[in-house]
């Protein structure tokens, strides 16, 4: 079994910093693109940030030079570094995954979301 297990919300002030990181276990043949995506109270999903194989980065324009997406192949990891955090980026934050399993079919892949809430 492939799952994705987010970390790393909580309750930070305007102006503030956290870091979000996503683990993908289970029986993985390999990572493709991965994703965080946020969904705000009363607000539909949207995409945040990406990463490609290659290492293509992209970014919603809301969080251009704010947040800095990265991957630690290796440990299977994604991570969101986000600063100068602002009252509307509060959202549930999940990790998305493009994964190819040993033994399944299924392609995408979700976390189940950790919570970034920013107030004072």
């Amino acid at each position: 079994q492939v799952q994705l297990v987010e970390s790393g919300g909580g309750l930070v002030q305007p102006g503030g910093s956290l870091r979000l990181s996503c683990v993908a276990s289970g029986r993985i043949f390999s990572i493709n693109r991965m994703d965080w995506f946020r969904q705000a109270p009363g607000k539909q999903r949207e995409l945040v940030a990406e990463i490609t194989s290659d290492g293509t980065m992209n970014y919603v324009d809301s969080v251009k030079s704010r947040f800095t997406i990265s991957r630690d192949n290796a440990k299977n990891t994604v991570y969101l570094q986000m600063n100068s955090l602002k009252p509307e980026d509060t959202a549930v934050y999940y990790c998305y995954a493009d994964i190819r399993a040993r033994t399944s079919t299924q392609r995408d892949y979700w976390g189940k979301g950790t919570l970034v809430t920013v107030s004072t």
